[in-house]
Parts: C-alpha cells; structure tokens; sequence
C-alpha cells in the first residue's frame, strides 16, 4: 500500500520498457519480421543501458 506514492528508479523503468519491447517483438514476429527485428534491436539497447548501470 505504501508503495503506492514510491517513484519507479530508471532501472525499474528501463526493465519495463524491455519487456514490452520484447512482447511486441514477439507478436510482429508472425506478421512483420522487419519490424520485429526493429523491436528486438531496440529492446537489446535498453538491455545494454540496463547492464551498464547494475556495474555503476
């Protein structure tokens, strides 16, 4: 409940960005493979940014 009022840290905010990414990625995958591949590249970046602030 008190969590309710608690902003998102970037990394939670990156993390959610992620995952829709690759949830639209993997719904393009059957109809537009461009654009699917597009989304993952996309999703692979954030991952990359992701990673380099758990080392910081």
């Amino acid at each position: 409940m008190f969590n309710l009022f608690k902003k998102k840290s970037e990394i939670e905010k990156l993390n959610d960005k992620y995952k829709k990414l690759l949830e639209e990625s993997h719904k393009l995958s059957t109809t537009n493979r461009k654009e699917s591949d597009s989304k993952y590249a996309e999703a692979d970046e954030i991952l990359r940014k992701i990673e380099t602030l758990n080392k910081n």
